[in-house]
């Protein structure tokens, strides 16, 4: 793997934007607590383009989150990745899995499943499915982890997951098997993204494990949600930020994360704020709560994102 050459690190960490929508503040917000642990760390921080999904992708969409990110100052310390770019890497690992008994091929279809809530336990007698698929074999297991924000998280993958694909039936490699892999080649030591993915992480732990590979060290940020409770990328208040004006965005992400943002206010230039940032950041600030944006004028107003973050609270998060 091409990270094993380098020395390592102290800290390696990275985001993974999927290039199916611009940037909104919620993945915005999630970049930049990344960026500043890392900072705060003294570590790199890398940008991968998770690109796994053409269906769902829109044509330069990865060039504009790339060129919004900059503009916020956010700028990968590496060559940018692409995962449409790996696929000699993921069919190696699932290689490995079959060879070892650990993935199998399955023609069970979403409606085959349905009566078991979704969940992959077996094949069931007759699959419906005309192309296969590959998955994980699932025991009964419960995977643990400390999140360095949410604390204590478990899951029994059997029960709450069962048997994840790891090739969908269209030939796709799916997000699990695809992350992974490439954490592990990129040496990653640290995933900070959104606390929507927290309930992935036991499944990719579990991957780990199989693969041989080691674990990082998770943190998961809060969500913003809308009034709705909805995530923001799903909601009327996802429009894109405006990277002509990252400032007053930066600022208040900068508080979102539960930190002081006054020292922010003398900064003139985007590499100012975030040079104050990383100097004051403190990571043991950031809420273990999802946020509410109120958002009241946006749909009414055609306001970018960053002006409806202007009042927020927290809420319970998973």
């Amino acid at each position: 793997m091409s990270a094993t050459s380098d020395p390592k690190p102290i800290y390696r960490g990275r985001f993974a934007p999927s290039p199916t929508g611009e940037l909104h503040a919620g993945s915005l917000m999630a970049a930049l607590g990344s960026w500043l642990i890392a900072r705060h760390r003294q570590g790199e921080w890398l940008i991968r383009i998770e690109d796994l999904d053409p269906p769902r992708e829109s044509p330069g969409i990865a060039v504009r989150q790339l060129a919004t990110l900059a503009a916020f100052g956010l700028v990968s310390d590496r060559p940018v990745q692409r995962q449409s770019e790996r696929g000699e890497l993921y069919d190696r690992a699932l290689k490995k899995l079959a060879a070892e008994g650990e993935a199998f091929p399955c023609l069970c279809s979403r409606s085959d499943l349905e009566p078991h809530g979704g969940i992959h336990r077996r094949c069931v007698d007759h699959p419906s499915g005309r192309v296969r698929a590959w998955r994980l074999r699932v025991p009964e297991q419960t995977v643990a982890f400390v999140d360095r924000v949410r604390g204590d998280f478990s899951q029994n993958l059997a029960r709450d997951v069962g048997d994840f694909v790891l090739r969908r039936a269209d030939g796709y490699w799916a997000y699990q098997l695809a992350v992974v892999v490439d954490d592990a080649d990129q040496g990653i030591t640290d995933i900070v993204r959104g606390a929507d993915l927290l309930d992935s992480t036991p499944r990719q732990i579990y991957l780990q494990r199989r693969l041989g590979v080691p674990t990082p060290t998770y943190a998961h940020l809060p969500l913003l949600l809308d009034d709705a409770a909805r995530k923001l990328s799903k909601s009327a208040a996802s429009l894109a930020v405006d990277p002509r004006d990252p400032l007053p965005v930066l600022r208040r992400l900068y508080q979102l994360l539960g930190q002081d943002s006054r020292p922010l206010a003398a900064a003139s230039t985007v590499d100012a704020a975030l040079r104050i940032a990383a100097e004051t950041f403190e990571p043991v600030n950031i809420p273990n709560n999802n946020i509410v944006i109120h958002n009241t004028d946006t749909e009414k107003t055609g306001a970018h994102s960053g002006s409806a973050i202007t009042a927020a609270q927290e809420v319970p998060g998973t």
